[in-house]
């Protein structure tokens, strides 16, 4: 049963008298529940519990965090329907997409329980002491992660599971021993109190501390800036528009003890057509690229809203058949009114703009919150000079900037802000004549892609999901896959220290059995 109310811990808590309620966008109309605003009050208790649960849950063993995320999967599963129905009433999106990403999610609450029981993240590293060394000994010195402290976690309006209440952020935060607030999204705060209901009794049944866990609706701004106020916040996780996340940046900046804000937000994900690819494939690649501009009403992070190429008959003709796909496009709904409506004023001012062709602007819709796919077109030269056509439009939208040159398409490559992904469409024997082109495209993205498209975000060691700013904050840390779980964590380097105090990943005998750098020599002995 959904409450409405703040879960402090496991205690529900209702202190407010702000109220509001969740959008179903499919049907237009307001949801049954309505949610409680959480008042100061209440965040300070939650932030208060998570300081407490710290110095309890960061002396728990990898093992015991890894049963913990483990449970939080089964106990998500148990929702069964009731959380597939939430989810789709809240967001719009068909029960395939939510069942899709419930597996998601469960896949990464136990990757990371799989990277805890495998011990080797916290990165032991051990240099020993050489006390006969001339002209001076060598200290014993070892070095290895620990966690930071109490996080705070901002859901994210386009995934209600992936990215928001047990996301990862928090599955990343929770494995490296932080215990985590989440400010809920307004957009799905139901399904945001069913999941941490299921978060809160995993963590009853492993045995964690009360307040390692905590949700707190809000649909203003007060509550989240308040948490990154807060002094017992160590750390945030945040996914979404450039303008929240430059905002939170700047608050945890200028605290007394600033603290790292990890945020996710925008990203036109730049696609470079080569020659010899559309002339082979270009209706192929139209085909590809239609389905993926569309894909969930255009509302991933990385969906692709800039496809560039040099003037020729192939591009000419490539544009022309990405647009017949878009019209075939069926429009899906997004998942807020005011999601729409965002989409409609950027999308026009780029219909707008003196220099745009437009190419496809799908007209029929069914649902009040269906969004028109749109392809508009656009010299490389009116691309340079009007800096508007560089922002994102979060949609089903895109731009195909025809370049003069090679040289021009290295110029607007190098003049794009930091991007999520870029995407090279080539055959292999001809991507050499543009190593310019690649280098470029490589200096402003997180991820590269060779003959694909950047929608989907596989959750795996290898991925690096962020780039240079504003694609993220922190260039060099992902939101997704193992590697998430270093923005909660700061290396410690014990020295001189004697054995029996030590932690276990750094003694002698390697008594957990980890992976460890000895001297400079990877080791499990």
């Amino acid at each position: 049963m959904i409450t409405g109310k703040n879960y402090i811990g496991s205690k529900i808590s209702a202190e407010g008298n702000v109220t509001y309620t969740t959008i179903n966008p499919k049907l237009n109309t307001e949801n049954e529940w309505t949610f409680t605003e959480a008042t100061a009050s209440e965040v300070d208790d939650a932030a208060t519990l998570a300081t407490e649960a710290f110095a309890i849950y960061k002396q728990k063993t990898d093992a015991e965090r890894a049963l913990f995320l483990r449970q939080i999967g089964v106990e998500i599963e148990a929702l069964g329907q009731e959380l597939i129905d939430t989810y789709t009433t809240e967001s719009g999106l068909p029960e395939g997409r939510a069942q899709g990403e419930r597996g998601r999610t469960i896949g990464q609450l136990n990757a990371f329980a799989a990277l805890l029981e495998q011990g080797d993240w916290v990165q032991a590293t051990l240099d020993l002491a050489e006390p006969n060394r001339s002209p001076a000994p060598k200290p014993d010195l070892r070095k290895m992660q620990i966690a930071i402290g109490p996080v705070a976690v901002f859901g994210a309006s386009n995934f209600p599971f992936a990215f928001s209440t047990a996301g990862g952020d928090t599955a990343s935060a929770l494995a490296s021993g932080c215990p985590v607030i989440v400010k809920s999204h307004p957009m799905h705060a139901a399904t945001g109190e069913l999941v941490s209901l299921a978060i809160i009794k995993a963590a009853q049944k492993a045995g964690m501390p009360e307040g390692v866990f905590s949700n707190l609706n809000s649909k203003g701004i007060a509550v989240g800036e308040q948490l990154v106020k807060h002094p017992a916040i160590k750390g945030v996780g945040f996914t979404g528009s450039i303008k929240a996340g430059k905002a939170l940046c700047e608050i945890a900046a200028n605290r007394e003890e600033p603290i790292p804000v990890y945020a996710e937000m925008g990203s036109i994900n730049p696609v470079v057509m080569l020659p010899e690819a559309l002339k082979k494939n270009g209706e192929f690649w139209a085909q590809k690229y239609a389905a993926s501009i569309n894909m969930g009403a255009g509302q991933f992070c990385t969906n692709p809203g800039l496809i560039l190429g040099v003037a020729s008959a192939e591009l000419d003709t490539f544009g022309k058949h990405l647009a017949s796909y878009l019209d075939e496009q069926a429009a899906s709904c997004m998942l807020h009114p005011n999601i729409l409506s965002a989409y409609e004023t950027g999308k026009q001012k780029m219909l707008d703009a003196s220099s745009t062709e437009v190419l496809a602007v799908k007209l029929a819709t069914e649902g009040a919150n269906d969004a028109k796919p749109t392809l508009v077109k656009v010299s490389g030269d009116a691309f340079l000079e009007n800096t508007e056509l560089h922002n994102e439009v979060f949609g089903p939208f895109s731009m195909l900037v025809t370049c003069d040159s090679q040289a021009q398409l290295v110029e607007v490559l190098n003049q794009l802000e930091g991007q999520l992904t870029g995407s090279l469409i080539g055959e292999t024997t001809e991507v050499a004549k543009y190593n310019d082109v690649v280098d470029a495209l490589r200096s402003r993205v997180g991820r590269m892609l060779f003959n694909g498209v950047p929608t989907g975000v596989e959750v795996c060691p290898a991925m690096h999901h962020g780039g240079p700013f504003p694609a993220s904050s922190d260039s060099k840390f992902t939101s997704v896959g193992n590697d998430a779980i270093y923005r909660w964590v700061r290396p410690v380097s014990y020295q001189d220290w004697p054995q029996e105090l030590l932690p276990a990943a750094l003694q002698d005998k390697n008594p957990l059995g980890i992976f460890r750098k000895v001297n400079g020599t990877y080791s499990n002995s």
